[in-house]
């Protein structure tokens, strides 16, 4: 769910960003779930509290996940209405140092190119 098409359609904009949060930290749920099926620890961090699924994000909780190799997954987005989730994903990966952000927005695979630019 996108916050700015809720607002489109005559929802409130904060609102919709909120539900927008939610359905990332579903996400984040969901690729928890089939990441430790694969034999991999995973935490699930999130920018809204939500305690009962998910453990707030702190930084250096964060890092100390990693550090013990587990898979630390980001969800909640920013925890601020009219940033993206790209947004979210970049600001991560400057706190935690990361070396690549991968993403996968409106496609059904792996691709070497851009599959809406190279069909």
């Amino acid at each position: 769910f996108r916050g700015v098409a809720g607002a489109s359609n005559g929802m409130d904009r904060v609102q919709g960003d909120h539900m927008g949060m939610l359905a990332t930290v579903i996400n984040g749920l969901a690729l928890q779930s089939a990441l430790e099926d694969a034999g991999l620890p995973t935490r699930l961090q999130t920018a809204i509290k939500i305690n009962e699924v998910a453990e707030p994000f702190i930084r250096r909780k964060a890092m100390r996940h990693l550090e013990k190799g587990r898979v630390v997954i980001f969800g909640g987005g920013t925890g601020n209405p009219y940033f993206t989730t790209d947004s979210a994903a970049v600001l991560r990966a400057i706190e935690i140092e990361a070396d690549v952000i991968l993403k996968g927005t409106r496609v059904d695979g792996i691709y070497t190119a851009d599959p809406e630019k190279d069909k």
